[in-house]
């Protein structure tokens, strides 16, 4: 048996999330579906992370094992050809028996993207958050400060979520702002249930004067889900790098430290926000 890990790219506008459901479309069973058939036997995906109904991804990254002898060109083209064009592989790599998808992650690196102008985008419905009103994002970049370091994020965890502990250390959270366009990036050794989209809703609201930037740590320290900002979107968040151990060799969109953003053209379709 070989083990084969894989970066996958996908808008989720069209899907319930990454993880396989019986009654929905899910990034999952298409991306199996896909690798099955190159490999011609069945296929089982384990991803560095499960993104949410609407989530995008430009850098998920998951491993499978296998008896099929391919080249990785042939896994990769061969899936693409599979897969609706929503969904693509963006590189194939053997790696070793012990590496995990998941479990061998250093961190995660995740952006929420704001499009921020009186009117809406006609282009960018499925691929940014519109938020009409000004966004301070020197406002928002003063609050975010105050959620880097490990803390007890229960705040902003999702009634629902199943992880054991709320302990979580954000080694980065940042703010940038470009013309109409404000990303917020937040990099950590790993996210509750809808941590991002929660603290994304906390900036945006005081971002626009609802609340001082103080309220940021008055929530942190609360530990009360019900007593922070609603939670953003789901079309504003990607999955944009996870970041593994040098040893594995692995390809992958690298960080970036806070700059300004691109314009929106660049920010949606080409190299990034902020590059």
């Amino acid at each position: 048996m070989m083990r084969i890990a894989v970066g996958l790219e996908y808008e989720g506008t069209g899907y319930a999330g990454w993880q396989s459901q019986r009654s929905a479309d899910t990034v999952q069973v298409l991306a199996e579906s896909a690798l099955g058939k190159v490999a011609a036997e069945a296929v089982s995906l384990v991803c560095a992370g499960r993104t949410d109904a609407g989530v995008h991804a430009r850098g998920q990254v998951a491993h499978f094992d296998t008896a099929a002898t391919r080249s990785m060109r042939a896994w990769m083209l061969g899936a693409n050809s599979e897969l609706p064009r929503d969904i693509s592989i963006s590189w194939v790599r053997p790696v070793p028996a012990h590496f995990h998808a998941r479990y061998s992650a250093e961190a995660r690196t995740y952006r929420y993207l704001i499009f921020n102008r009186a009117s809406r985008s006609g282009l960018l419905a499925r691929r940014a958050t519109w938020v009409h009103r000004p966004l301070d994002a020197d406002r928002m970049v003063q609050a975010a400060a105050v959620l880097e370091g490990e803390h007890d994020f229960s705040a902003f965890r999702a009634a629902e979520c199943q992880a054991k502990s709320p302990v979580r250390r954000m080694e980065r959270l940042s703010v940038s702002r470009r013309g109409d366009w404000v990303a917020i990036e937040a990099t950590a050794n790993a996210f509750l249930h809808h941590m991002v989209r929660n603290i994304a809703g906390l900036l945006i609201r005081i971002g626009k004067g609802d609340a001082p930037a103080s309220w940021a740590a008055e929530v942190l320290a609360g530990r009360d889900r019900r007593l922070s900002a609603a939670t953003a979107p789901a079309h504003g968040l990607y999955l944009w790098h996870v970041r593994y151990p040098a040893a594995f060799a692995l390809p992958g969109v690298p960080e970036s430290g806070p700059r300004e953003a691109q314009d929106p053209e660049e920010a949606i379709i080409g190299a990034g926000f902020p590059p």
